[in-house]
């Protein structure tokens, strides 16, 4: 069978969106948004490594229901790492407390290690299970859950557009950057450089003004009225509803964790 015939017999919902064929995807959109909140509130509030470890397992648990693909989402978590990797660094020799060792007359403490692995943990487990809970969703089905637990309607609607258009405004910019180089430049530090580039900003901004205009024109010649209408009516169901005490439970249980690590 051919990619495209694989694409087309793809099962759709209503908006035009594929279903995911995964239990945690057949979940109700808006149950995966308060779930996603509700662990990343839990999970930043604890502070000992018992009830951090068990979040990340928790975490990881969602992931595998997700059927996210292992190695683009490893992808991701060792960039989100990455970013953090300077900070979990210098908290070592920041922290004040016991030293363990000491770098160019710099001691680093035990506390500043611990400090930096909760951080760790706490950041992988959020950003893991937001990925599982919201990641896996579409773009559309996103708006519609938005829309539904009362978000501003412009919010939900400048999403949306910035999903749909984000490619067209990338391909405009390698537009006028392919139009740079076949003029000659090149990247330097030179004032003229960066006289060019603040030229490109400001190209990429007019330009982007101006699409804006057409669409909106476009859509108001279709009938547009400041309302998108929803094709998706979400409504909460059984399994819904056993999802949610079932998560609830969940994260109870790790703040009983907190708490008993908080005694002991």
């Amino acid at each position: 069978m051919s990619p495209v015939l694989a694409t087309l017999r793809k099962p759709t919902g209503p908006t035009g969106a594929n279903r995911q064929l995964s239990w945690l995807g057949r979940v109700d959109p808006r149950a995966r948004i308060l779930a996603a909140a509700g662990f990343a509130v839990v999970t930043v509030s604890l502070s000992g490594f018992v009830a951090l470890t068990a979040a990340l397992c928790v975490a990881l648990v969602l992931l595998s229901a997700s059927r996210l693909p292992a190695k683009p989402t490893l992808k991701r978590m060792a960039a989100m790492d990455s970013f953090i990797l300077f900070i979990l660094a210098m908290l070592p020799f920041t922290v004040p407390g016991t030293p363990i060792f000491t770098l160019w007359g710099i001691p680093a403490s035990w506390e500043g290690l611990r400090q930096a692995a909760e951080i760790a943990l706490k950041a992988n487990a959020a950003v893991l299970a937001l990925m599982a809970l919201v990641g896996t969703m579409e773009p559309v089905t996103l708006g519609h859950a938005l829309h539904a637990m009362r978000v501003p309607a412009a919010l939900v609607h400048l999403l949306m557009f910035t999903v749909r258009y984000i490619d067209t405004l990338r391909e405009e910019y390698l537009r006028l950057r392919l139009a740079m180089k076949a003029r000659g430049f090149r990247p330097s530090t030179r004032w003229h450089c960066y006289r060019s580039f603040g030229y490109l900003v400001g190209m990429m901004l007019v330009r982007s003004m101006e699409r804006s205009e057409r669409i909106l024109d476009a859509m108001k010649c279709r009938g547009f009225t400041g309302n998108i209408p929803l094709l998706d009516r979400l409504a909460f169901g059984a399994g819904d509803i056993a999802f949610g005490a079932g998560f609830a439970a969940v994260l109870a249980g790790l703040v009983v964790l907190e708490l008993l690590h908080g005694l002991a």
